[in-house]
């Protein structure tokens, strides 16, 4: 187990406080660096925290998982036995009776099988929701949450899931009960960045014009509407970082089948070293579908709060997004342009006009930092736990 580092400033009340996290890490999954970013800002917020994860413990030096999830502060994780036929209910009972045995103040989980444990035995549980539960048993489990009397607060990431949410929640009490809650950033990771053309000197980048993008290569995201541009402006680098290695091999494929000369994939870069390699495009693309695939397989696109959304806006680059009405939540026609998700017309025309543009460009970074500068994942923690002590 590691040991946390507490802050010199504590909170009105100092917590205990159980992160149950859903799946195993280190893991490349968004959620892992979610779960990871939560517990730091908990920590950041004076409060002890321990992270329970499934699975065998790795044997992974702090360091390591420090670098893979770009942390600067220490806490406690314990591994707990989980079976993967019994598809995390194991896991679940034995993590709830886990937080107990550790005498923790507060349960925080993504798990279902947990949250719904938790406060049915009614113990104190904040229950966080990045989709619409799934089958009969999410169905069933989300209720059982509600139902239970531990159930503190239920928080979702975006307003259109708090939205559909309500078709299957039970009277709860208190308007403040759901809290909408979108993810957050390291701000002081995005500070003093270098200028594009210094930042790919660095990396040893062609130091021309370069539109980028940061995370998974899964259907939905965008690649084969990216690669469409790269083929139409060859004066352009379309840098992609991230993706599994199968992902990357076929993405390669593609691009090798197209002849395209403007396209470098990096494959996995471990979070501590995103901003640099985002900081080294002049403009950053997020061309997500209409239909969204997760680690999962599963649909996202109604309801996603993406990870490299504040990222980007951190990074002080202008922004070109598809115009998803989600993330009209955050983003305006003020702080990024906004396309047609399946346009390629519209997203090489912007493309064009983005390189010509240097006022532009300008005008779009200082929105873009002004528009990040309340996502902190210390502000989220925070206001996620006001009024639950």
């Amino acid at each position: 187990m590691y040991i946390i580092a507490l802050e010199d400033q504590l909170p009105d009340k100092f917590m205990k406080i159980a992160l149950i996290a859903p799946t195993y890490l280190p893991a490349r999954r968004a959620n892992t660096i979610q779960v990871m970013k939560m517990a730091q800002a908990l920590v950041s917020n004076g409060h002890e925290v321990c992270v329970a994860v499934p699975g065998k413990d790795p044997n992974t030096p702090w360091e390591k998982l420090a670098a893979h999830y770009g942390l600067s502060k220490m806490f406690s994780i314990e591994w707990l036995p989980a079976h993967p036929r019994l598809r995390r209910y194991d896991y679940g009972y034995r993590a709830v009776r886990w937080a107990r045995s550790w005498d923790a103040d507060l349960i925080y989980t993504r798990l279902p099988q947990a949250a719904a444990l938790a406060s049915l035995r009614g113990y104190p549980t904040v229950f966080e929701v990045h989709d619409m539960p799934s089958g009969k048993m999410g169905g069933f489990l989300f209720r059982s949450f509600l139902r239970g009397s531990g159930a503190l607060r239920l928080v979702v990431i975006t307003q259109a899931l708090a939205s559909a949410l309500k078709s299957i929640q039970v009277a709860h009490q208190g308007e403040s009960f759901t809290l909408i809650a979108p993810d957050g950033i390291d701000l002081e990771r995005y500070e003093n960045l270098p200028a594009a053309s210094e930042a790919r000197q660095v990396l040893n980048f062609p130091d021309r014009f370069t539109a980028g993008y940061t995370g998974h290569l899964y259907a939905g995201r965008g690649i084969s509407l990216l690669l469409s541009a790269a083929g139409r402006l060859p004066e352009i680098s379309f840098l992609l970082v991230g993706g599994e290695p199968e992902d990357v091999a076929r993405v390669e494929l593609e691009v090798k089948k197209a002849g395209l000369q403007n396209v470098i994939l990096t494959g996995f870069v471990p979070n501590a070293e995103l901003p640099r390699y985002q900081s080294a495009c002049d403009v950053l693309l997020m061309p997500y579908q209409k239909r969204v695939a997760a680690s999962s397989g599963g649909d996202i696109g109604r309801y996603l709060s993406p990870l490299k959304l504040f990222e980007y806006l951190a990074c002080g680059r202008p922004v070109l997004s598809s115009d998803l009405p989600v993330f009209r939540e955050v983003l305006t026609e003020e702080n990024a342009v906004l396309l047609p998700p399946e346009d390629i017309e519209a997203w090489v025309k912007a493309l064009q006009i983005i390189q010509s543009d240097p006022e532009k460009r300008t005008f779009l970074s200082v929105q873009s930092r002004n528009t990040v500068s309340g996502y902190s994942w210390e502000t989220r923690g925070k206001h996620i736990l006001e009024g639950l002590y």
